[in-house]
């Protein structure tokens, strides 16, 4: 709203120019975030004791969970209404990539909803029933390949060259996916929609990590979009992609105001609202600015979660035996006489050396 009404401006106002800025309205898109969330945190609290939308908690793993019995969910809307406040302030929605992405997040945070929605409020068992729950998710992220592939931002661009697939610590495109980029674009953010589903599990863990990774692709995102950057560091320029930099800032601010009060003892849960919406997110910013293989280094704790419940269930369907625990594997770490803010502390400080280790990609020949 304010590049809209203000830089336009420049020339009469020479102040008006600084935004224009994508780094100084990351800034600031990110501290609104978080003021907005510490103002409304307490507030939208309460709201959700009142209207009784508390968790239910599993009684098969860690009892100490037991007694979160009750605690207010649904906060990934606080997450993501925050989030969409502050981007409508210091956003550029002429900008394809930011509106694209803002819907999917949108979308996939209303069907986290619907399943919260059901589980907390209708009391169903469950929730949502999980195939259906799976087919809008893979059509929200078919609806955003296709718009990617059939609308690419650089139209002078070489034919089809969006969809070149690039390997981490490699300069050059592996190979180019052509129409099958479609498909593969589909699964990433249903695969990273459902990571962070089952990371959160424990006080702080998925928002954490959540925090980090995103952090780190508003970081890659900046020098993407901006040509000299991109050049020096020897990665593919993609025009004005810097400006899902405002998108990332504005959700990452959102995001450690939730975690203010998701932290140990949590007083609020993101539900699936939360988690769908954010993985949603960092897989569609992966597609964007080409660094889909990239995530499974940068993303490896949502990756290891996932992995860990698909050994988990092959495991016991195969030979009647258990790998784990518990999986998600966080639950297998708690079982195994860890407390929980040791799991957390330690898969933050993890989700931090590999964040640094995918900052170490760029300017790799």
């Amino acid at each position: 709203m304010l590049y809209w009404l203000l830089y336009p401006l420049k020339d009469e106002v020479s102040f008006f120019r600084i935004f224009g800025y994508t780094t100084f309205r990351m800034v600031f898109a990110a501290v609104t975030a978080l003021l907005l969330s510490y103002y409304f945190g307490p507030k939208f609290i309460q709201f959700l004791k009142k209207l009784k939308y508390g968790e239910s908690i599993r009684d098969d793993g860690p009892q100490s969970h037991l007694q979160k019995a009750g605690t207010p969910t649904i906060g990934g809307l606080m997450i993501i209404a925050i989030m969409s406040i502050s981007l409508v302030i210091w956003g550029n929605f002429s900008n394809l990539y930011v509106v694209g992405i803002w819907i999917g997040t949108l979308a996939l945070a209303g069907v986290g909803f619907w399943d919260d929605y059901q589980k907390s409020v209708l009391k169903i068992p469950g929730g949502m029933k999980p195939r259906v729950k799976l087919v809008l998710q893979f059509l929200i992220g078919l609806t955003f390949a296709i718009v990617v592939y059939y609308f690419p931002y650089n139209p002078s661009s070489l034919p089809n060259q969006h969809t070149d697939l690039f390997i981490p610590f490699l300069k050059d495109p592996a190979f180019n996916l052509g129409l099958w980029a479609i498909f593969f674009w589909m699964f990433i953010v249903v695969g990273t929609s459902n990571a962070v589903n089952l990371t959160d599990g424990l006080d702080g863990l998925a928002v954490g990590i959540s925090i980090i990774v995103l952090g780190t692709l508003g970081i890659l995102a900046y020098v993407t979009g901006v040509k000299p950057l991109a050049e020096y560091l020897l990665i593919p320029f993609i025009p004005e992609a810097n400006e899902v930099g405002v998108f990332l800032a504005a959700l990452v601010g959102a995001c450690i105001g939730f975690l203010w009060y998701n932290a140990y003892p949590a007083q609020i849960f993101m539900g699936d609202t939360g988690s769908l919406a954010l993985g949603g997110a960092i897989g569609m910013t992966s597609i964007l600015i080409r660094r889909e293989l990239l995530l499974i280094i940068l993303g490896g704790i949502f990756v290891l979660e996932a992995i860990s419940v698909i050994l988990q269930v092959g495991s016991y369907k195969l030979r009647k035996k258990r790998i784990f625990k518990m999986a998600p594997i966080h639950h297998h770490f708690e079982l195994s006489g860890w407390h929980e803010n040791k799991v957390v502390i330690r898969f933050w400080i993890s989700g931090i050396l590999l964040a640094l280790v995918s900052l170490s990609s760029l300017k790799i020949l």
